[in-house]
């Protein structure tokens, strides 16, 4: 197994019944789940994945597709009828009874649905309850219990019981417990599903930033697709105990394996799943700073847009606009700088549409994606940003709407074609034109 894999596994199969074996064999040739009923019942069909050292992995599915039974057959609770599970490069399926407790206190840490605290133990001692197994003295397993007690927000509630606390509390007992044990791989089945939602929000909140703060491998089972998508890095999409689709939450979203999972994702909330990466168009409306005013103008004319974007060594300078353009040309300006704006309104690559549709109904030409180094990567016009928002499919490119009155095409087309003016002063009967910025 790869160094970068925390976790794999191998064809699994958990078929429970009179015939299992047989029940593999014939599912093999292609057999359907009901088909094989009356050799047994197939919990889990043919499910391989691999889980990345450091990444929240997802398995979905409605009651009976097979997450749970999987989640069992990971930390070794339960045989596969066929298939293996390789726990950092060692095989929880053919380990021995020992071997198998090893790896469980040394690697695998289970978050319950139901807390499973422990009712005569106090908060800090039923996070410690793991190294107090391990044999780790009472000082030093106190002192991790109460650090990470700090991190999950009841660094003030340590000599509380559990029925002293609220649902939500008690199951950030429960996820302190399983982080003070120190494994690197945590299961989650349905972890958050018993609480109310506003303490389920927080509670995926706060998960979300432990895994960024202390890197553990988390595999979380959930029916909740909205949980799936804001939790997952990536997500294993079952159904009838067989992986129907395996990928990214805006892979899932964006493009279904079947009618199943477009189904699944039609209600959503897309704008708290994709990122601006996702739904960006290339960036085809650039021009660069060197170019000068007439490049900008020519540009312009030739993909009939009232905007460009001006770029220097790929970075993004600003936004140029028709009139500013125009003036500069009949002032008799050429460097493009003058008449750049620079305060063009850019997103990141990450950033959530949720987080970035507030600001394109602020402004009137497409937002720029950039980089860290303010690379010009993207753009998103307004009308493929609503397209991906309402899941319409858009076959769009990057043309700003037209701000200009339409008797603007004549002097575009000559002002293009003129020769650029000499050392002579503008025409007097020209309008009188500004040298400063973007109007």
């Amino acid at each position: 197994m790869s160094v970068e894999h925390a976790l794999e596994a191998k064809n699994l199969f958990k078929v429970f019944g009179r015939n299992p074996k047989q029940a593999i064999a014939r599912l093999q040739a292609g057999q359907t789940r009901a088909e094989v009923a009356d050799a047994g019942t197939a919990a889990v069909i043919d499910a391989s994945f691999t889980v990345k050292r450091g990444e929240i992995f997802v398995i979905m599915g409605l009651s009976g597709s097979g997450k749970s039974t999987i989640i069992r057959m990971l930390n070794g609770r339960l045989e596969p009828t066929s298939g293996e599970v390789i726990v950092h490069g060692k095989s929880v399926t053919d380990a021995s009874a020992a071997e198998l407790r090893a790896i469980r206190r040394s690697s695998i840490s289970m978050v319950f649905q139901h807390f499973a605290l422990l009712p005569h133990r106090t908060v800090i001692d039923n996070a410690a309850y793991a190294l107090e197994i391990q044999g780790v003295a009472k000082e030093e397993r106190l002192a991790r219990a109460r650090e990470i007690l700090d991190k999950v927000g009841l660094g003030d509630r340590p000599d509380a019981f559990p029925d002293e606390l609220s649902g939500g509390m008690r199951q950030r007992v429960g996820l302190a417990r399983a982080l003070t044990a120190g494994t690197d791989i945590l299961l989650m089945d349905e972890a958050f599903s018993a609480l109310d939602p506003l303490i389920r929000r927080e509670m995926q909140e706060q998960l979300v930033e432990l895994q960024q703060e202390l890197g553990r491998t988390i595999v979380f089972i959930t029916h909740d697709l909205n949980e799936a998508m804001f939790l997952g890095d990536r997500i294993a999409v079952m159904r009838d105990g067989r992986i129907v689709q395996l990928g990214t939450p805006e892979e899932i979203l964006t493009d279904p394996a079947n009618d199943y999972v477009a189904q699944f994702v039609q209600d959503v909330d897309r704008a708290r799943v994709l990122t601006a990466s996702a739904v960006m168009e290339p960036p085809g409306l650039t021009t660069p700073i060197s170019a000068g005013v007439r490049g900008a103008l020519r540009v312009m004319r030739e993909f009939q847009a009232s905007v460009v974007f001006a770029v220097e060594n790929r970075r993004l300078v600003g936004v140029v606009t028709d009139r500013a353009v125009i003036r500069a040309v009949k002032a008799g300006q050429t460097d493009l700088r003058s008449v750049v704006d620079p305060s063009v309104l850019t997103v990141g690559p990450d950033d959530l549409l949720t987080d970035i549709v507030e600001r394109a109904v602020e402004t009137p030409v497409p937002l720029a994606v950039v980089d860290k180094n303010r690379r010009l990567i993207g753009v998103i016009p307004r009308v493929t940003l609503l397209a991906a928002l309402g899941n319409v499919p858009a076959t769009t490119r990057e043309i700003a709407i037209v701000q200009s009155p339409l008797e603007m095409v004549a002097e575009f087309t000559t002002l293009v074609d003129a020769p650029p003016p000499g050392p002579a002063p503008v025409s007097p009967t020209a309008p009188a034109a500004s040298t400063g910025g973007v109007s």
